[in-house]
């Protein structure tokens, strides 16, 4: 499972607008707002890492050291948060 290496999907659109950090399906009309995700500081820590190279182990490994936080927590939370990502279409796993 933590050897699996993801990539931002190429047709989400990220940037950083009045301090929010968000995606954006570019395939999408601009009205549909339910297909706009607003990321948090690790949510987008996550989404820079997630460069098709890295595995997940490694990602863990980058995301407890920069936040000071236990590797179980950031593996448990990786697991979950990355399966979201792929369920919506933001990353995909190479």
């Amino acid at each position: 499972m933590f050897e699996k290496v993801y990539r931002r999907n190429p047709d989400i659109v990220y940037r950083e607008i009045a301090g929010e950090f968000i995606l954006v399906p570019i395939h999408h009309q601009a009205g549909e707002a339910d297909s706009i995700y607003v990321l948090n500081e690790t949510g987008t820590r996550i989404w820079e890492l997630a460069d098709g190279k890295r595995t997940l182990a490694d990602i863990i490994r980058m995301i407890t050291a920069e936040f000071d936080v236990d590797d179980k927590t950031v593996a448990d939370d990786l697991v979950e948060y990355v399966g979201e990502m792929v369920t919506s279409g933001t990353l995909q796993e190479v």
